[in-house]
Protein backbone atom coordinates (compact mmCIF):
# COMPACT_ATOMS: atom_id res chain seq x y z
CA UNK A 1 0.00 0.00 0.00
CA UNK A 2 1.44 3.29 -0.68
CA UNK A 3 -0.49 5.52 1.00
CA UNK A 4 -0.49 6.64 4.68
CA UNK A 5 -3.16 4.16 7.20
CA UNK A 6 -3.20 6.68 10.07
CA UNK A 7 -0.89 9.26 11.68
CA UNK A 8 0.55 11.82 10.31
CA UNK A 9 4.16 13.29 8.50
CA UNK A 10 5.16 15.54 11.16
CA UNK A 11 6.88 17.76 12.00
CA UNK A 12 6.65 15.65 15.29
CA UNK A 13 6.76 16.86 18.92
CA UNK A 14 10.09 16.08 20.79
CA UNK A 15 9.89 14.57 22.73
CA UNK A 16 6.14 13.00 21.36
CA UNK A 17 4.09 12.66 24.84
CA UNK A 18 1.23 9.99 24.75
CA UNK A 19 -0.87 10.74 27.78
CA UNK A 20 -4.13 9.05 29.55
CA UNK A 21 -2.91 5.85 31.69
CA UNK A 22 -2.77 5.14 35.23
CA UNK A 23 -1.90 2.11 37.17
CA UNK A 24 -5.08 -0.82 37.41
CA UNK A 25 -6.08 -3.00 40.44
CA UNK A 26 -5.03 -6.23 38.64
CA UNK A 27 -1.12 -4.16 38.30
CA UNK A 28 -0.12 -3.99 41.72
CA UNK A 29 1.57 -6.37 43.56
CA UNK A 30 2.14 -7.23 47.04
CA UNK A 31 4.97 -4.85 47.41
CA UNK A 32 1.84 -2.65 47.14
CA UNK A 33 2.97 -0.44 43.46
CA UNK A 34 2.91 -1.43 39.78
CA UNK A 35 4.39 -4.76 39.55
CA UNK A 36 7.47 -5.09 37.47
CA UNK A 37 5.84 -6.95 34.39
CA UNK A 38 2.82 -4.10 34.08
CA UNK A 39 5.75 -1.77 33.47
CA UNK A 40 6.50 -3.67 29.80
CA UNK A 41 2.38 -3.74 29.70
CA UNK A 42 2.12 -0.05 29.58
CA UNK A 43 5.31 0.84 27.51
CA UNK A 44 3.67 -1.48 25.18
CA UNK A 45 0.39 0.47 25.49
CA UNK A 46 2.21 3.69 24.55
CA UNK A 47 4.11 2.13 21.88
CA UNK A 48 0.93 1.22 19.90
CA UNK A 49 -0.81 4.42 20.33
CA UNK A 50 2.32 6.26 18.80
CA UNK A 51 2.87 3.59 16.16
CA UNK A 52 -0.85 4.12 15.33
CA UNK A 53 -1.38 7.87 16.11
CA UNK A 54 1.63 9.63 15.21
CA UNK A 55 3.17 6.91 12.57
CA UNK A 56 0.14 5.24 11.03
CA UNK A 57 1.88 1.43 12.07
CA UNK A 58 0.98 -1.09 14.45
CA UNK A 59 -2.61 -2.44 14.52
CA UNK A 60 -4.09 -0.03 11.52
CA UNK A 61 -0.78 -1.54 9.26
CA UNK A 62 -1.51 -5.31 10.47
CA UNK A 63 -5.12 -5.24 9.33
CA UNK A 64 -4.11 -3.41 6.11
CA UNK A 65 -0.61 -4.65 5.37
CA UNK A 66 -0.67 -8.17 6.87
CA UNK A 67 2.87 -6.98 8.74
CA UNK A 68 3.67 -4.93 11.72
CA UNK A 69 6.55 -4.27 14.11
CA UNK A 70 8.12 -6.85 16.67
CA UNK A 71 10.44 -5.78 19.37
CA UNK A 72 13.60 -7.29 19.43
CA UNK A 73 15.61 -5.98 22.39
CA UNK A 74 14.26 -3.87 25.39
CA UNK A 75 15.80 -2.35 27.97
CA UNK A 76 14.48 -0.88 31.25
CA UNK A 77 15.16 1.02 34.03
CA UNK A 78 12.84 1.18 37.28
CA UNK A 79 13.63 4.74 38.84
CA UNK A 80 10.77 5.54 41.08
CA UNK A 81 8.08 3.42 42.30
CA UNK A 82 4.47 3.83 40.80
CA UNK A 83 1.45 3.75 43.62
CA UNK A 84 -2.18 2.06 43.01
CA UNK A 85 -4.43 4.48 40.59
CA UNK A 86 -1.47 6.82 40.26
CA UNK A 87 -1.99 8.54 36.51
CA UNK A 88 0.97 8.57 34.49
CA UNK A 89 2.50 9.74 30.94
CA UNK A 90 4.86 8.72 28.46
CA UNK A 91 7.84 10.60 26.42
CA UNK A 92 8.82 9.05 23.22
CA UNK A 93 11.94 9.39 21.56
CA UNK A 94 13.34 8.30 18.43
CA UNK A 95 16.68 7.83 18.26
CA UNK A 96 17.31 6.45 14.68
CA UNK A 97 15.59 4.19 12.03
CA UNK A 98 16.10 2.09 8.57
CA UNK A 99 14.14 0.81 5.87
CA UNK A 100 13.08 -2.13 8.20
CA UNK A 101 14.05 -0.83 11.79
CA UNK A 102 13.11 1.94 14.63
CA UNK A 103 15.29 2.52 17.78
CA UNK A 104 13.35 4.49 20.66
CA UNK A 105 13.85 5.43 24.44
CA UNK A 106 10.62 6.21 26.47
CA UNK A 107 10.32 7.84 29.51
CA UNK A 108 7.16 6.84 31.98
CA UNK A 109 6.25 9.97 34.14
CA UNK A 110 4.15 10.92 37.00
CA UNK A 111 1.35 13.00 36.11
CA UNK A 112 1.57 14.34 39.99
CA UNK A 113 5.78 15.34 39.50
CA UNK A 114 6.31 15.04 36.13
CA UNK A 115 9.37 12.76 37.80
CA UNK A 116 10.88 10.06 35.31
CA UNK A 117 9.70 6.43 36.72
CA UNK A 118 10.74 4.06 34.51
CA UNK A 119 12.63 4.41 31.25
CA UNK A 120 12.72 2.07 27.99
CA UNK A 121 15.06 2.03 25.21
CA UNK A 122 14.09 -0.49 22.40
CA UNK A 123 14.56 -1.84 18.64
CA UNK A 124 11.66 -3.13 16.83
CA UNK A 125 11.35 -4.71 13.86
CA UNK A 126 8.89 -4.69 10.67
CA UNK A 127 7.60 -8.43 10.20
CA UNK A 128 5.46 -10.00 7.74
CA UNK A 129 2.59 -12.18 9.20
CA UNK A 130 2.74 -14.37 5.94
CA UNK A 131 6.56 -15.12 6.19
CA UNK A 132 7.63 -14.40 10.03
CA UNK A 133 10.62 -12.08 8.74
CA UNK A 134 11.53 -9.22 8.13
CA UNK A 135 10.38 -6.86 5.77
CA UNK A 136 11.27 -3.12 4.52
CA UNK A 137 8.52 -0.51 5.77
CA UNK A 138 6.77 1.10 2.71
CA UNK A 139 8.26 4.17 1.69
CA UNK A 140 5.85 6.94 3.01
CA UNK A 141 6.47 4.70 7.11
CA UNK A 142 9.89 4.76 6.54
CA UNK A 143 10.43 8.29 5.72
CA UNK A 144 7.88 9.11 8.27
CA UNK A 145 10.65 6.91 10.96
CA UNK A 146 13.56 9.06 9.04
CA UNK A 147 11.19 12.40 9.74
CA UNK A 148 10.88 12.00 13.88
CA UNK A 149 14.57 10.89 14.25
CA UNK A 150 15.43 13.87 12.20
CA UNK A 151 12.56 15.98 14.46
CA UNK A 152 14.07 14.59 18.07
CA UNK A 153 17.65 14.68 16.71
CA UNK A 154 18.74 17.84 19.42
CA UNK A 155 17.19 16.06 22.49
CA UNK A 156 19.60 15.96 24.95
CA UNK A 157 20.28 12.35 25.41
CA UNK A 158 19.19 10.70 28.79
CA UNK A 159 21.64 8.89 30.88
CA UNK A 160 19.73 5.86 30.48
CA UNK A 161 20.22 5.25 26.75
CA UNK A 162 22.74 2.69 25.32
CA UNK A 163 23.76 1.61 28.90
CA UNK A 164 24.51 -1.93 29.82
CA UNK A 165 23.68 -4.05 32.38
CA UNK A 166 25.61 -5.66 35.23
CA UNK A 167 27.18 -5.40 38.64
CA UNK A 168 28.82 -2.46 38.87
CA UNK A 169 31.92 -3.10 41.13
CA UNK A 170 34.26 -0.66 42.90
CA UNK A 171 38.06 -1.66 42.08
Amino acid sequence: MNRPLSGHDGPYDAPVEIRGFSVLPDWVDYNGHMNVGFYSVAFDMALEKLMVDHLGLGEVQVKALGQGPYVLQSHMNFLREVRPDEPFYFRFRMLDSDQKRGHYFAQMLSEKDDAVCATQEALFMNVSHTTGRSEPYPDWAAARLVRMVGDHAKLLAAPQVGQPIGIRRNS
